[in-house]
C-alpha cells in the first residue's frame, strides 16, 4: 500500500482551521494521533478523504509547512483576535462572495448600468449623522415606516430590500453556500463589505442575532459610503480601537436610532425595563441597539448600561434557541445569496449568457430541477 509524506503540523493546521472537534475527526481518521505525530503517513486516498473533510485543499498537504493565509480583505475584527486562525469557513465564504460580485459586475457592465454615486462618497472626516442621513435618504429608511412593520424582524427584512433596491447585494447566511453541516461563526466574524461602484455586497453572517444582524447591515453599509472593503466584527457593546470602526459604528447608531428623536423620546423616571419594550417598539429595532443609544446619550452610565446589556444578551439568546427552526429552502437560499444577485443570475442563465454549471456553483445547488423551483420562486417563468 502506497502511503506519501505529510508533515505532522499539515494534519494539526488543517484541523484548527476547519474548527472540527478533535474527537469526531478522530471518529472518521483512527490513525489521526499517528499522523500528527508523524508515527504513520496516509494514503493518498485517505488523505484525500482528510483534505476532503477538512476543507483544505489537498496541494497544501505537500507543503514543508503549514502555509500563512492572511484574510483577502481588510480586517477590522476585534473579537476574532484571539482565535487560533482563520477559518476554513470564513475564507470559503469571502472568496465565493469575491466570485459572485465580480460575475455580478461584469453582468451589470453588459447590461449597461452604471456606477452607484454614494459608493464612496464620504470620507471619515464627514460627520456620522451627516452619512446616516445621507444613507437614510437613499434608501428611504424611516423611523415612520419602520414603525409600521408589525415587529423589529419585520422591519429587518424591510432594511435588506431598500438596500437591495438602492444598489446593494445583501447576502444574509449562517453557514457556507447551502451546506447545513459548516455553520459560521459570529464570534470569528459577523459581517463584511465589499465596496465595489457597480456591485457593491454586504455579506451578514446569519448565525448571528437579529439583533445584531440590523446593526452589522448599518455599519457595513456605512463601509460601502466610505467607499471601503472590510471585514467587521460590529459589537454594539464595544468601542473598537480602529478608528473606521467606531465611525461606522456612531453612523450605524444614528441611522437606526435618530440621536435628536431618541433624546425627545427618552422619559426620565422611567425604569430600563419599561423604556426598552416602549422604544424598541417606538423605533423598531431591537432592545440591545436602544441600550446603547441609552449610553451614548448619557441616559445610563457604563457600569449600568453594562449590566442590562449582558441580561439583555442572554434573554435573547435564550429566544433565539427556543424559536429556532426550519424554513423554505428556496426563500432561505434567496436571502443567502441575496435577492438582488438571485434575480439578475436566473434571468442570465435562462437567456443563455451564463451556463447552468455556473449558475449551480455561485448558487450552492446542483438539480436542474432544484434551480427551476428557485426561479419560479423569483417569479421566472421556467
Amino acid at each position: 500500500m502506497t502511503r506519501v509524506t505529510v508533515q505532522p503540523a499539515l494534519f494539526i493546521w488543517a484541523r484548527q482551521r476547519a474548527r472540527l472537534d478533535e474527537a469526531e475527526l478522530t471518529a472518521r481518521f483512527p490513525h489521526l494521533a499517528e499522523w500528527e505525530a508523524g508515527e504513520v503517513q496516509p494514503t493518498l486516498r485517505q488523505l484525500e478523504q482528510y483534505a476532503q473533510a477538512t476543507h483544505a485543499p489537498l496541494g497544501y498537504f505537500f507543503l514543508p509547512a503549514p502555509p500563512e493565509e492572511a484574510v483577502p480583505i481588510p480586517d477590522f475584527r476585534t473579537m476574532g483576535r484571539g482565535m487560533p486562525r482563520l477559518s476554513a469557513d470564513l475564507l470559503d465564504v469571502i472568496y465565493t462572495c469575491q466570485t459572485r460580485q465580480t460575475w455580478y459586475r461584469d453582468e451589470a457592465l453588459v447590461n449597461g448600468e452604471t456606477a452607484l454615486p454614494f459608493v464612496g462618497s464620504v470620507t471619515l472626516a464627514t460627520p456620522p449623522a451627516e452619512t446616516a442621513a445621507l444613507i437614510r435618504q437613499r434608501l428611504g429608511f424611516s423611523v415612520q415606516a419602520r414603525r409600521e412593520c408589525p415587529t423589529w424582524t419585520e422591519a429587518l427584512r424591510l432594511f435588506i430590500a431598500q438596500a437591495e433596491q438602492a444598489g446593494v447585494m445583501v447576502m444574509v447566511s449562517g453557514v457556507v453556500m447551502n451546506n447545513n453541516n459548516r455553520h459560521l461563526d459570529p464570534q470569528e466574524f459577523r459581517g463584511f463589505a465589499l465596496a465595489d461602484g457597480i456591485a457593491p455586497l454586504v455579506f451578514i453572517n446569519g448565525a448571528d442575532s437579529k439583533a445584531a444582524q440590523m446593526f452589522t447591515l448599518a455599519h457595513e453599509l456605512a463601509h460601502l459610503w466610505l467607499g471601503q472593503t472590510a471585514l467587521s466584527d460590529a459589537t454594539l457593546s464595544e468601542t473598537s480601537d480602529h478608528a473606521t470602526e467606531t465611525w461606522c459604528n456612531r453612523v450605524a447608531a444614528e441611522l437606526l436610532v435618530p440621536h435628536a428623536e431618541f433624546r425627545a423620546a427618552l422619559q426620565q423616571d422611567e425604569t430600563i425595563d419599561l423604556a426598552l419594550k416602549r422604544l424598541a417598539k417606538h423605533f423598531k429595532v431591537s432592545s440591545l441597539v436602544v441600550l446603547r443609544r441609552m449610553l451614548d446619550v448619557g441616559w445610563l452610565d457604563r457600569d449600568a448600561f453594562w449590566g442590562a446589556y449582558r441580561a439583555e444578551e442572554a434573554r435573547i439568546k435564550a429566544l433565539a434557541a427556543r424559536n429556532a427552526g426550519g424554513g423554505d429552502f428556496y426563500r432561505t437560499t434567496v436571502a443567502r445569496v441575496s435577492k438582488r444577485f438571485a434575480q439578475t443570475l436566473v434571468a442570465s442563465t435562462l437567456e443563455g449568457r451564463t451556463l447552468y454549471r455556473d449558475a449551480f456553483r455561485m448558487l450552492g445547488i446542483a438539480k436542474p430541477g432544484t434551480f427551476n423551483e428557485l426561479g419560479r420562486t423569483l417569479g421566472f417563468p421556467t
